[in-house]
């Protein structure tokens, strides 16, 4: 289990442990966290989980590829150093202590 800290746009704070081989967009659906509704179940065929990462975590998770960077131009709002798909983010121990944000909505 890794402990990830995800973050409501209102500032509410759900700190969960999530089983490791899930992602962290898993995490929030199976812990009933509001701000990530992630409508294509993890296919990376929409952007209704984006989250913008902690600044301090950008440069310890895996690079983006293609697809998630496509997906992002359709998220609100969305950053090019810190907004991520949590759908792409798999949980590893690496992930420990993890601080993710949602954005004001999801499109």
């Amino acid at each position: 289990m890794t402990k990830i800290t995800y973050i409501e746009y209102n500032g509410n704070e759900h700190i969960v442990d999530v089983e490791n081989g899930l992602t962290v967009m898993e995490g929030a659906r199976n812990n009933n966290i509001p701000g990530i509704e992630a409508d294509c179940g993890g296919a990376c065929a929409c952007s209704t989980c984006h989250v913008y990462v902690s600044a301090d975590w950008v440069g310890k998770l895996p690079p983006k590829d293609g697809m998630e960077e496509d997906m992002l131009d359709f998220a609100f709002d969305p950053d090019p150093a810190r907004s991520r798909l949590t759908c792409q983010l798999k949980i590893t121990s690496d992930l420990e202590g993890l601080i993710v944000t949602m954005p004001e909505r999801q499109i």
